[in-house]
Formats: C-alpha cells, structure tokens, sequence
C-alpha cells in the first residue's frame, strides 16, 4: 500500500494481512506482494508441510523475518476465523486487510458428482469466508480496512464440468457484492476479484471425476496456455493494486473480460456457447472406468512422458515455483501408459 496510507500497528508503521489459501499458487504470490508493499502478513494452509514450505520462500530475502507468519489451519473448521483473528492480534495489533483466497477446484462432469461435492464446494468457498470476514469486521471497521474476495468467472458464468465449482463461486461473488453495498459507508472496501484463468499450478492439485485421463487433459491444457491463462505473478500484482485503489471490481484475463461482456449482453448466446464447448469435454464414462476421485498429480501419470507435458510445461513451471504438489514420477521417469 502506499506510504500514507500505512497505519500504526503497535509502533511497527506497517499494515497487517492475512490471506487464506496462501500455502500456495496465487495466494502466496498475494502475500509475496503485500511482504514487499511493506504490510506485515500471516497466511494460513491447512497442510503444515506447504505451509513450512511457503513461509520458508516468503522469508527468503526479507530482512525482518517476523513480518511474516503462518498457522496452519482449516479455514472450513468452527474455530478457525477466531484462531486467525487471535493470532493477527497476538503478532500484529489488529487486521487491516483481509484476502480470502482458500479454495478448492473438482472437475468433472456433473453426473459424477454428488450432493457432498456441492456443499464441500460451497462450505470452503462461501461459509468459510463468510465466518471469517464476520469474526474480522472490527478490526477492518476501525483500521478502515480493506477486504479482497477471490472468486472466478466462474462465480459469473457457470462453467461446464466445474458446477460445484461454479456454485460456490456464485455464492462468494453475490457476498462479496453484497458486502461492498453494506460495509462503504463504514469505511471498509471490498473488492471482489473474478479470474480467468491462471498459471498457478492448480491443475495439479485439482481433484477429476469421471474420465479423470480426459478431464485432466483439458484442464491442464487450458490452464498452462498463454492465451487462455495468464501469468500468476502478474495477477497477483493486478490484484493487490485494485484493493490499494479501492476498486469494487476486477476480472483478470482477457478471455474472462469477453466473456462476462458477452454474458451480460446476450446471457442467451453465451449460454448456448457454453453448451457447445460442454459437447467437446469427456462424457461420463462406464462404471469403473477410473476411480470416483483423482488429484491431479494422480491423473497426470495416466500419460506418458511427450505431447502432454509440452502443453502444461508452463503450468508445471508455475506449479514448481509456487509450492504446488510436485508431479509423482515413478523410479525410472515413466509415468504410465
């Protein structure tokens, strides 16, 4: 943030954040940048063995180590917004910037998921924002703080073979713009982010359903293609810079611009579009075909070495670079037929 706008935390001179979901991908790269804007920053995961992981990388070159730190946590359990809160306080003073960025993404076709997908969905990408945001709207109400909502296009356009996914995208999207309504006379800004996509590594860490080879080849594909992904790091930057400026709004990606554009000119057309792109993803496969569930990293190994990996090369590097699970490789390299 900028210099006059830097508030006293306990004579530091420095804002707090936190950001959820910061063990890796964007948002590490979200408390990469608000590390070098000067704000102290905790991040929370709930693997501890990323999350040593990322606080290692956010420490390296900083000269302060303590300005950042880490607990790891579910951000979906009971208590979890109190712990965050307790810890910011006890660290920090108080909170100045909230970034709810945790998710998680399950790709497939939606006759393959069941009603639990749905509410995981929308418990990790709605409720548990929501808990924290409440539990943190006294620290941002006297900081006059500022609140960052990572949604998706997804959260405006219901993608095909991401429906819990998208669902609970909508929910975070339609909070977060009901909290920018009811929280700008109290002096705390709300900006709701809705990404394309990005190269972040998350196909790696996505969970596929159904023909899990075929649903993790599109996925892997579009999300490491310059063209239809775009660079995580520079996301990362476009996103800090609208919460500085207060921005209500940002969608990231030219392709996600055109099509909220197109969306919300021709909601019909755009449907129908989608309708289409739907007919070229896999189709349910027979029973027993691949497991119910694969991560990533898992259904990855069902290609050989070769064409694939030069279509997600960039997303791999990306995935190397920002903590993401490492693709298992048996010994001698090879990965499966």
């Amino acid at each position: 943030m900028s210099t006059d706008e830097v508030s006293a935390r306990q004579g530091r001179g420095r804002r707090a954040a936190l950001v959820t979901g910061a063990s890796r991908g964007l948002g590490l790269l979200i408390a990469r940048e608000l590390l070098g804007r000067g704000c102290d920053v905790l991040i929370c995961g709930r693997d501890r063995e990323d999350l040593s992981a990322a606080l290692a990388l956010l420490r390296d070159g900083v000269t302060e180590p303590d300005r950042v730190a880490a607990l790891a946590c579910d951000v979906t359990s009971p208590d979890a917004a109190i712990r965050l809160l307790d810890e910011v306080h006890d660290r920090f003073g108080g909170l100045d910037i909230l970034v709810n960025n945790a998710g998680t993404i399950q790709v497939g076709p939606v006759d393959t998921m069941d009603e639990q997908a749905f509410h995981d969905a929308v418990e990790t990408l709605c409720f548990a924002p929501l808990r924290l945001t409440l539990a943190a709207l006294p620290d941002l109400r006297a900081a006059r703080g500022r609140l960052v909502n990572i949604t998706s296009i997804g959260g405006r356009v219901a993608v095909p073979h991401l429906l819990p996914y998208s669902v609970g995208k909508f929910a975070a999207t339609g909070l977060s713009q009901g909290l920018r309504a009811e929280l700008a006379e109290q002096g705390v800004s709300v900006t709701t982010v809705l990404p394309g996509l990005m190269r972040t590594g998350s196909h790696q860490a996505a969970r596929f359903r159904g023909d899990t080879r075929r649903e993790y080849a599109w996925f892997a594909a579009a999300a490491s293609l310059p063209g239809l992904s775009m660079s995580a790091e520079r996301a990362a930057r476009s996103i800090i810079d609208a919460a500085a400026g207060r921005r209500p709004e940002l969608v990231l990606t030219l392709a996600a611009k055109a099509f909220v554009r197109l969306h919300g000119l021709a909601p019909a057309t755009a449907v129908r579009a989608l309708s289409q792109v739907d007919r070229l993803l896999p189709a349910v496969p027979d029973p027993g075909h691949s497991p119910l569930e694969q991560p990533g990293v898992e259904a990855r190994l069902q290609f050989g070495t070769g064409f694939m990996d030069r279509l997600t090369v960039l997303g791999d590097r990306a995935a190397a670079r920002l903590n993401q699970t490492p693709p298992f490789r048996p010994a001698g390299g090879d990965r499966g037929a």
